[in-house]
């Protein structure tokens, strides 16, 4: 299949609503919104991005076995995974690697900045309320880091009135889990808090006769512990102020090896462990100071530790401290004009070396209103960075009503990428003149919805350079002999282009879901597709619920693809369920996962869980 966008002539697509939950006084709001594009809460048929939000009934409602197992079956993002469950892992959406992807809880940029990507694994969906993830451009609003996407996490709050649930499963493999979550909220007082914990004993991460010999016969299990809570204090009829708080800590083992004195030979029998702590607190003050204006204060702090390793551990600590200031004007009926400041400390305090810290400061601004009966979506941003220095970035969308539930988006922008702190800094490695990757987007889709139906296309083409990859030739590094082996250095430059294709059907007691993605990427130097990308991947979500008891069912298949020289076939997995309210306040889940015991490679040489049965009690008040 041959897909060129510049032939078709399509340029241009879209962003989407908003990441600050920040919704003016006299503003209505129209179900859905979205708050992952604009920096302001629009309603979704006023985006010109091509977002999906994962609401908290579709969260329960799934079949995944994880945060980033649930964003390839509702989203479409691509997933590669060290093992089963807990594993290391990276998604990829729209062929963009984890690097190429911010990842936002409560609005707080979180991840290692020593690696340059978010680690998924150390995330429990059981403290999720709901997921946002926009493809596409996102540098313009958010800064680095965001040239494939964003995915913009949030956890549970207090509603009205007080809720209480609480969750128990046992399953295969040794699978334990159990959570709880109460809150309660008033007409100034708001309070919520959550508790759970995972753990699963798991197969061996690698199948025997990997390429490097780290094969060992134990299971790599894992034990995943999550806590949140909140605060919210009605202040005056304008005024609100929020505390957040998100701790999660992961234990999960995975096969390696050690090379020891005194023979330096190589020892793959360790208890390797990667240990991970994410802790983010944010302090929120929102105000509409008139019918036309509104503010939003934010103080936010992101820590992240990183130990992995058996006998010799080693470690990586991230430091973020941020403050947003924003102000949103409506400037005329439907239009309105967003002004930001972020403020960003970054430090990273590790075994290997001591890296200085790393100041950003950025402008923001941001418009999104109708004119000439359609949707426009103006953002420019500049980052001053103190390690690599000044980068403006910029995006125009558009969103063009056609009729009868129709329409028309399109959008066009450029991003850019960081480099790590490990890419900067790391010893025999790091390189302190490594330039950000940059890249162009267009897009165009089409989105039609009535009653009980919904359809979506989307077309994309991404064209990065300056990729940051590893050099193997020391001629090419700074003249210095601690790059005997090579080092960090800008490489390359690709093509990323496809086609997403979605589409929905709901009645009564049946609900169809299915989405489609062709992807075409591209080494430009080498001419050879990037490693770990499938051209084809498939999803569809059936269900079927005519009263307190309900049945579904989730395929997902995924293409051939290339990882470290070697072919993964194409695999398919198949999920099914069944869930009885067999009491107002109780339900009981069972869960089938990998119905077809299907021999999974998820990563080169790994394996993932097969069959598994899933047993959940749940209570809710």
């Amino acid at each position: 299949m041959s897909l060129s966008l510049s032939r078709l002539s399509l340029a241009l697509l879209a962003q989407a609503a908003a990441l600050i939950h920040l919704p003016l006084a006299a503003q209505t709001q129209l179900a859905p919104v979205v708050v992952s594009g604009a920096r302001v809460a629009l309603p979704a048929d006023r985006v010109a991005a091509d977002v999906t939000v994962i609401d908290a009934a579709r969260i329960q409602a799934s079949l995944a076995d994880s945060l980033e197992d649930l964003l390839r079956r509702e989203a479409g993002l691509q997933l590669s995974r060290n093992g089963a469950p807990g594993s290391n892992a990276s998604v990829f959406i729209r062929g963009a690697g984890s690097g190429n992807t911010l990842v936002l809880v409560d609005g707080v940029r979180v991840g290692s900045a020593t690696l340059g990507l978010a680690e998924f694994e150390s995330l429990s969906l059981a403290v999720i309320e709901r997921i946002e993830v926009l493809r596409g451009p996102a540098s313009s609003l958010y800064g680095a880091d965001g040239s494939g996407g964003v995915i913009h996490i949030s956890t549970r709050r207090a509603a009205a009135g007080t809720q209480a649930s609480a969750r128990l499963a046992v399953g295969q493999y040794g699978a334990r889990e159990g959570s709880v979550h109460v809150a309660t909220r008033g007409s100034e007082f708001g309070a919520q808090a959550a508790l759970s914990r995972e753990q699963v004993r798991g197969v061996s991460a690698l199948r025997p006769g990997d390429a490097f010999g780290n094969f060992n016969s134990d299971a790599d299990g894992m034990r995943r512990t999550s806590k949140s809570a909140g605060l919210s204090w009605q202040l005056a009829r304008a005024h609100k102020l929020q505390a957040g708080w998100m701790d999660s800590h992961i234990n999960s083992q995975y096969d390696s090896s050690e090379y020891l004195p005194p023979t330096y030979a190589q020892n793959p029998t360790g208890d390797f462990r990667t240990r991970i702590d994410q802790r983010v607190a944010t302090l929120d003050w929102q105000a509409d100071w008139q019918a036309d204006l509104g503010t939003l204060l934010r103080l936010s702090d992101q820590r992240g530790v990183n130990r992995a390793g058996a006998s010799e551990v080693s470690r990586f600590e991230t430091q973020r401290q941020q403050f947003e200031a924003q102000a949103t004007w409506r400037i005329a009926a439907g239009q309105q004009l967003t002004a930001a400041i972020e403020s960003l400390r970054e430090k990273a305090v590790t075994s290997n070396y001591t890296a200085p810290r790393r100041d950003n400061e950025a402008l923001v601004l941001a418009f999104a209103g109708r004119l000439l009966g359609a949707d426009v979506q103006l953002d420019l941003r500049r980052d001053d960075n103190s390690a690599y220095g000044g980068t403006e970035t910029g995006r125009v969308g558009l969103s063009l009503p056609l009729g009868e539930g129709w329409r028309l988006r399109l959008l066009g922008g450029n991003s850019f990428r960081a480099p790590s702190f490990n890419d900067l800094y790391y010893p025999g490695y790091g390189v302190a003149s490594i330039r950000p990757e940059r890249s162009r987007s267009t897009e165009a889709g089409v989105e039609g919805e009535g009653s009980g139906w919904r359809l979506g296309a989307t077309l994309f083409d991404t064209r990065a350079r300056d990729l940051i990859g590893y050099e193997a030739n020391p001629a090419n590094c700074p003249a210095s002999s601690a790059y005997s082996f090579g080092c960090a250095r800008n490489v390359a430059s690709a093509q990323l282009r496809g086609l997403g294709l979605s589409g929905g059907l709901k009645s009564a007691a049946w609900a169809l879901s299915a989405r489609f993605d062709w992807l075409d990427t591209e080494d430009r130097q080498t001419g050879q597709a990037l490693p770990r990308r499938a051209r084809q991947q498939a999803q569809a979500a059936l269900s079927y619920t005519p009263g307190t008891w309900g049945l579904s069912a989730e395929a997902l298949h995924l293409g051939a693809r290339q990882d470290g020289g070697k072919r993964l076939g194409a695999a398919s997995t198949l999920n099914l369920g069944a869930h009885w309210q067999f009491l107002p306040q109780w339900r009981v889940d069972l869960q089938l996962r990998n119905a077809t015991d299907a021999d999974l490679e998820p990563a080169r040489d790994y394996q993932d869980l097969g069959r598994q049965a899933l047993l959940t009690l749940r209570w809710n008040l």
